[in-house]
C-alpha cells in the first residue's frame, strides 16, 4: 500500500475540516459523545466516531484508501495539545 500524499496546504485542511464537523457533523452529536474522537475525509466528509482515535482512523481508511484525514475531539478545539498547558 502506497502512502497518501497531502492535497491541500495545513490551512486548507483545517478550514475544510473545521467546516464540515461544525455544519455536518456535531448537530449530530450528544452529551455521550464528548472526549471522543471524530475522524474525516476532508474530500467527502466520510467519518468516523469513536473514544479510540486509532480505531476510528482504521475503519475510515479500510473504506477510503485515499483519505485526506483531519482529527477533532469532541468538545476540545484540537485533538491534540503540544507543549505546556
Amino acid at each position: 500500500m502506497s502512502a497518501v500524499h497531502p492535497r491541500y496546504t495545513k490551512q486548507q485542511f483545517a478550514e475544510r475540516g473545521d467546516r464540515i464537523y461544525e455544519r455536518e457533523i456535531l448537530p449530530a452529536l450528544g452529551a455521550e459523545d464528548e472526549g471522543k474522537y471524530v475522524v474525516i475525509d476532508i474530500e467527502t466528509g466520510d467519518h468516523e466516531i469513536d473514544h479510540d482515535e486509532l480505531a476510528a482512523s482504521d475503519r475510515l481508511l479500510a473504506r477510503r484508501p485515499d483519505a485526506q484525514v483531519w482529527l477533532i475531539q469532541v468538545g476540545s478545539r484540537h485533538a491534540r495539545r503540544l507543549g505546556g498547558h
